[in-house]
């Protein structure tokens, strides 16, 4: 089992450089594979749309909480470690554009020697994809086109792709991923549409929010979708969830049942000692 570590956002500390950093170098130092950061390009003051992953509605952050861009950061973050991962988790992949994302992606993974890994979604709040110009019912197919966009680019010697939403002929974009086959795509969400995007698309599958049963039903759509586009379902990683200060062996074990790849644990004391202490005491039970 890997682990990867989400900072901890609600407290406002992750637009501190100085926090940051130290927090990145804990995060390695104990042993940890993957640091992930996550993406919000503006939130709606009052927002009606519902967050789907908590039971009233209502993401658990003030809706002013510090959100610094997530690739901007990362870059920062490589620059200040040598070994972990660098990870999305998640980018709202329908509010970018594929040249300009693929051009910053393989910036990213060429300065940082191939460490990184892209989460994406759709998207939950549909004032924040509107207020950068994306109608909120094209979001699963623009995901998905620029999914396949940005593979094309990346592999590309002269890109063309002829989409409904993504359209460029003849370019060409450098840097090339320091990772041989690009940047790996891993699918977030809940949804039965996230799971079969995972098995035609993903590296790996990220499911948020999911009970047992419906975990369950979930992977088996991954499973199916993948066979059934003549991939490989075993080649799809999971990445299940965890919060630092309370996952325990117990949680690790299920984890594994359900053939969970990695966990990535959320952390939530804004004391960059507290959490420094709590990585070491995780990574001394947990992390060979």
């Amino acid at each position: 089992m890997l682990f990867g570590v989400l900072p901890p956002y609600r407290t406002g500390v992750v637009a501190d450089p100085d926090w940051m950093v130290g927090f990145a170098r804990a995060v390695e130092d104990c042993g940890f594979e993957s640091l992930y950061v996550v993406e919000h390009v503006a939130v709606k003051e009052g927002y009606a749309a519902t967050y789907p992953y908590a039971t009233g509605g209502r993401m658990p952050l003030p809706d002013d909480c510090p959100i610094p861009d997530p690739l901007d950061l990362l870059a920062f973050l490589a620059a200040h470690t040598s070994r972990i991962v660098l990870a999305t988790g998640v980018l709202v992949l329908p509010e970018h554009q594929a040249l300009p994302l693929a051009k910053r992606l393989a910036t990213i993974d060429v300065l940082s020697g191939g460490r990184l890994r892209l989460g994406i979604g759709v998207g939950w709040m549909r004032e924040e994809l509107e207020s950068v110009g994306i109608d909120f019912s094209t979001r699963g197919a623009r995901t998905d086109e620029l999914i396949q966009a940005l593979r094309l680019i990346w592999a590309s010697d002269v890109a063309n792709f002829h989409g409904r939403h993504i359209r460029f002929d003849g370019m060409i974009s450098r840097p090339r991923t320091a990772q041989l086959a690009g940047v790996p795509i891993h699918i977030g969400g809940h949804s039965p549409a996230a799971a079969r995007r995972a098995g035609r698309f993903g590296d790996g599958f990220q499911p948020l929010g999911l009970d047992d049963k419906t975990l369950a039903e979930r992977l088996r759509l991954v499973w199916e979708t993948a066979v059934h586009e003549g991939r490989d379902p075993d080649a799809i990683e999971l990445s299940l969830g965890g919060l630092l200060d309370t996952v325990d062996a117990e949680a690790i074990a299920k984890a594994e049942r359900f053939g969970a790849t990695r966990m990535v644990l959320s952390t939530r004391d804004g004391d960059l000692d507290v959490v420094r202490g709590q990585l070491e005491s995780f990574a001394e039970r947990f992390i060979a």
